[in-house]
């Protein structure tokens, strides 16, 4: 399964329709779409603008492949559980947000085992396909523990103490 998100705060048409117009050209039906306000048509597909957050849990651990904003908390639920994501940033320029936080993002993530950018909506269905081939496509990195590495901690513990 195939879990498109958005995360919480808008809608990502451009993301969105691009994904469910890969899957209808692939005949794939298996994708859950998390939405936030849209206008894209995804009909034959699961899809809900919102979800809550033991949902949003149960989707990360079902999925096979995650495809989503570049937002990090989509990325580090992915590298928490090993999980291969797909992000494609959302751009100042065509309005998607205030400003092109999420292409930074995804530069500092981009060299991370499992995280996987489409610079532009045309680089995700190649990505898509990639994912999807049986024959090696692209895979989830080892996992990451859900809390800080102990040498950041006891560097940040000596900082406030000085």
């Amino acid at each position: 399964m195939i879990f498109v998100t958005v995360g919480s705060q808008l809608g990502f048409d451009r993301m969105t329709a691009a994904v469910a117009q890969w899957a209808r050209a692939r005949g794939r039906t298996d994708l859950f779409f998390q939405t936030g306000a849209t206008a894209a048509d995804l009909r034959g597909f699961a899809s809900e603008p919102l979800l809550g957050a033991s949902e949003i849990a149960r989707l990360y651990d079902e999925a096979d492949l995650v495809v989503a904003h570049a937002g990090t908390g989509s990325i580090i639920e992915c590298m928490l559980r090993g999980k291969p994501i797909i992000v494609l940033p959302r751009s100042a320029a065509l309005h998607e947000t205030r400003n092109d936080h999420q292409f930074a993002t995804a530069r500092c993530f981009a060299e991370r085992a499992g995280v996987h950018v489409a610079w532009s909506e045309a680089e995700l269905a190649p990505l898509l396909d990639r994912a999807v081939d049986p024959r090696g496509g692209i895979t989830g990195g080892a996992g990451i523990g859900p809390h800080a590495d102990e040498r950041l901690l006891a560097a940040l513990r000596a900082f406030v103490a000085e």
